[in-house]
C-alpha cells in the first residue's frame, strides 16, 4: 500500500509539472523567449531541406564568374545596375519588360509536390523550409496583405505553400517549415519606413506581420525561417511581441522553433536556434544548438541556369558537410533551387538520394545523436565524431579510407567493448595505440561496398 501511495504522489508531482511547462507563458523580451526550451524533434532531426522558389525562378541567371546569387537578379538589376544582368535582362526580353512581369512565366506547370515530397524523404532529410516569400515580395500563397503579388492571383494560379504543405505531411518523417522574408526591397511602404528611419512602422503592421500571422494560422509550420531583417531592429519589427504570440497562443505554440533573424544585432544572440551567417560551419562545438544553411549550387540559392558542373558540391563535399556540423552540435538545411516550371534538376535529384543513400546505412552516427567530448581526432585529421541516441555508443566517421587499411583513432583512451563498420557484416578489431589511442584494423575497402565515408560504432566500457 505504502508503494502505491508513493507512486501516486509521484505520478501527481510528475503531472504537475508537465503542466506548469505547458502552461508556461513567455514576455515580449528577449530574456523570457530565450528562455524557451527548443522543441526536441529540431534537433534530433539534423538534416532538412531548403528550397528557394519564386519569381527569380524564371530568369535563373546568375553572373557566369559566379559569387551573384540567382534569386537577387531584381536587386542586381533594379537595386545595383550591375551591367550583366542589365545585358541579360534587356537582351532576353522585349523593350519595356519588366522584372514584375515574370511573373506570369512563373507558371509551376510541371509541378508535382508529392514526387517532391517523396524525393526529400528518400534523402534522408526530416524537415523541409519552403521560401513562402523572397526579399521581391511575391508569396507563393494567397496572401491577402501581398494582393495581385502571390502565385494565386498571378503566375501557377495555386496556393504552392498550401501544396507543398500537404504533401510533405503525408510523408511520415518529414516535418513542414516556412521561409519569410521581413523586409521586400522595392515595397513603397517599407522604403518610406526605412526613409523615416523606421520610426513608421506602417510596412509591419500592413504587411509583413499580417503575413506571418496568416502563414502560421493557414500552413501551421513547425519551423519559422525568419531573414530580411538586418535593415532594422527588432523593435521596428516587433519580433518579440510576434514571438511571444507564437510561443504563448499560436496554433504551433508548442512545436514551432524558430531561427534568429529577427532584427539587426540578433543573429547568433537571440531567437531559437542560431544561424549567425549564410553557410555557418564554425569547425568545432558550440554550446547553443545552430544550423548550417547551405547551398548544393555554391554560387546561388535559387536556380541558376548558368552555373556550370565545377559550382555543384559532390556527394563527398556534401557528406564532409553533413559530419563535420552534426559533430560540432548543428544541423544542416541543405538548399536546393527548383525551376520555374516545378522540376528539381538531375544533379540535385542525384546528390539527395545519394545522400540518403549513406544515411540509411549511417543514419545511427547522425539522428538524434549528440556531440561526444571530442569532435575531430586528435590524431587522424578525417575523423569526426558523434555520440549516439543511447549515449553508449561513440561513432568514428571517417572521411577518407586509410590506405593501409588501418586508422589511429587517438581520441579514444581504451579499447571498445565492441567495434563495429556499420554496413559491413565481417570482424573488425582494434589494439591500444603504441602512441596512445586505439588502432582498428579495416577490411579492404573493396570487401565492405561502401562508399563517400564510412562509420565506426564504438561500445565504450
Amino acid at each position: 500500500m505504502a508503494n502505491r501511495f508513493i507512486g501516486l504522489i509521484v505520478a501527481l508531482c510528475l503531472s504537475s509539472l508537465a503542466i506548469s511547462t505547458a502552461q508556461k507563458r513567455y514576455d515580449p523580451t528577449w530574456e523570457s523567449i530565450d528562455s524557451r526550451p527548443l522543441p526536441s524533434w529540431y534537433d534530433d532531426s539534423k538534416i532538412g531541406i531548403f528550397l528557394h522558389w519564386g519569381v527569380f525562378s524564371v530568369p535563373s541567371f546568375g553572373a557566369p564568374t559566379g559569387g551573384t546569387a540567382g534569386e537577387w537578379f531584381w536587386w542586381y538589376l533594379r537595386g545595383q545596375h550591375q551591367k550583366e544582368f542589365v545585358d541579360f535582362m534587356n537582351s532576353t526580353n522585349p523593350p519595356g519588360f519588366k522584372y514584375e512581369d515574370y511573373a506570369t512565366k512563373f507558371k509551376a506547370e510541371l509541378w508535382e509536390p508529392d514526387d517532391w515530397a517523396k524525393l526529400f524523404a528518400d534523402s534522408g532529410a526530416r524537415y523541409v523550409v519552403l521560401t513562402s516569400k523572397h526579399h521581391e515580395g511575391f508569396t507563393l500563397w494567397p496572401s491577402k496583405a501581398s494582393w495581385n503579388w502571390n502565385a494565386y492571383d498571378s503566375g501557377p494560379h495555386r496556393d504552392l505553400v498550401g501544396d507543398l504543405a500537404t504533401a510533405v505531411r503525408k510523408q511520415p518523417s518529414l516535418h513542414f517549415g516556412l521561409y519569410h522574408s521581413m523586409f521586400e526591397w522595392f515595397n513603397p511602404v517599407y522604403l518610406s519606413d526605412k526613409a523615416n528611419g523606421f520610426s513608421t512602422e506602417d510596412f509591419v503592421r500592413d504587411k509583413t506581420g499580417p503575413e506571418l500571422h496568416e502563414i502560421i494560422n493557414e500552413y501551421k509550420p513547425e519551423l519559422i525561417w525568419s531573414d530580411g531583417d538586418w535593415e532594422a531592429p527588432d523593435t521596428y519589427w516587433n519580433s518579440t511581441n510576434f514571438l511571444a504570440w507564437l510561443y504563448n497562443d499560436s496554433p504551433v505554440k508548442d512545436t514551432v522553433v524558430v531561427n534568429d533573424r529577427w532584427g539587426k544585432g540578433t543573429g547568433c544572440k537571440h531567437g531559437g536556434y542560431y544561424t549567425c551567417q549564410d553557410r555557418y560551419n564554425p569547425g568545432h562545438l558550440v554550446s547553443h544548438k545552430w544550423e548550417n544553411a547551405m547551398t548544393l549550387d555554391k554560387g546561388s540559392w535559387g536556380y541558376c541556369r548558368t552555373s556550370p558542373l565545377s559550382f555543384y558540391l559532390s556527394i563527398e563535399q556534401l557528406i564532409n558537410e553533413i559530419v563535420v556540423t552534426v559533430s560540432c552540435g548543428g544541423n544542416i538545411l541543405i538548399n536546393v533551387g527548383p525551376t520555374a516550371d516545378g522540376r528539381i534538376m538531375p544533379v540535385f535529384q542525384e546528390r539527395l538520394l545519394q545522400m540518403g543513400a549513406w544515411l540509411g546505412t549511417n543514419g545511427d552516427a547522425i539522428y538524434a545523436s549528440h556531440p561526444w567530448t571530442t569532435q575531430n581526432d586528435t590524431t587522424t585529421g578525417d575523423v569526426w565524431y558523434t555520440l549516439g541516441s543511447d549515449k553508449s555508443t561513440v561513432y568514428a566517421i571517417m572521411l577518407s579510407w586509410p590506405s593501409s587499411h588501418q586508422v589511429t583513432l587517438g581520441a579514444v583512451e581504451s579499447v571498445p567493448k565492441s567495434i563495429k563498420l556499420l554496413g559491413y557484416d565481417g570482424d573488425v578489431h582494434a589494439d591500444k595505440g603504441s602512441s596512445g589511442g586505439i588502432t582498428v584494423a579495416l577490411p579492404h575497402i573493396d570487401d565492405t561496398k561502401l562508399q563517400w565515408a564510412w562509420v565506426l560504432a564504438l561500445q565504450m566500457p
